[in-house]
């Protein structure tokens, strides 16, 4: 299947590493030319030379904090003026911030929504011009699963997260006027640097493959995710194949999630 990226320009924020990357790489390789965003210059160096090696594809690199509304506004005039349009926003920049309620300070709370939320609205905000200007695009949040249905010990993440989920819903109905389509996606337990110390740490005694499988982990189809599985569905959003669907949920966990 044809997705219709060749040629469309990216950017993808927190793509220096795990699902950012691997939706860059994936984007790369249906044709879309690709700027990624993070704070690590040496990763992002490293990144850059992985998806053109790996794709044959162009690549581009800024370093951006995206609890910055100034980086924002940088990282997506940067990616427009580099590759000359932007069609495409993969707000995936994000940190892990779990925790018991009376134990989040007011700071915590500020840091967790100025770079799941904000960094969200400010890099949408400054797309929307480019977007319109090649008449329409695609917007993607990357959020959680746990946004649906918050354990305790699970702040402030779950509030920024059901916050970007809210954002996505209006979002698609104020933009869809203008071709602009808004999607997110809600991630589950997938193969991540914060997975892999919990097994190595919980469980060092297991391959991968073992620890992945662990019934612990509740999830109905028995092991936890890949990057690639999540990086394909972000694709799909992005593309032609998807030009009927905005302002939706899809939820990326192996079942693991009790609601749609």
């Amino acid at each position: 299947m044809d997705l219709g990226l060749t040629g469309k320009v990216a950017l993808v924020t927190g793509g220096s590493r795990g699902i950012g990357l691997e939706t860059a790489i994936h984007l790369a390789q249906e044709g879309a030319k690709v700027a990624i965003c993070a704070r690590d210059q040496a990763q992002l160096e490293f990144a850059v030379k992985h998806i053109e090696k790996t794709t044959g594809g162009q690549a581009f690199y800024i370093v951006a904090d995206m609890s910055k509304k100034e980086d924002c506004q940088k990282a997506v005039e940067q990616t427009a003026k580099y590759f000359g349009r932007l069609d495409i926003l993969i707000n995936n920049a994000g940190t892990s911030a779990a925790h018991a309620f009376e134990q989040v300070e007011t700071d915590l709370w500020q840091q967790d929504l100025d770079l799941k939320l904000f960094g969200a609205i400010h890099c949408s905000r400054h797309a929307l011009s480019y977007m319109r200007q090649v008449e329409g695009g695609s917007i993607v949040h990357v959020t959680a699963v746990i946004a649906k249905t918050p354990t305790a010990s699970s702040l402030p993440t779950t509030v920024s997260r059901a916050a970007g989920m809210a954002l996505t819903k209006a979002m698609s109905k104020d933009l869809g006027p203008d071709n602009i389509r808004v999607n997110t996606v809600c991630i589950g337990l997938i193969r991540s640097d914060q997975i892999e110390k919990r097994w190595k740490k919980q469980a060092p005694e297991l391959n991968w493959e073992q620890f992945s499988a662990k019934p612990e982990h509740h999830i109905p189809l028995g092991r936890i995710g890949d990057t690639a599985e999540a990086a394909k569905v972000i694709t799909f959003l992005v593309s032609d194949a998807a030009s009927y669907v905005t302002g939706t949920s899809i939820n990326i966990d192996g079942g693991l999630s009790g609601v749609l």
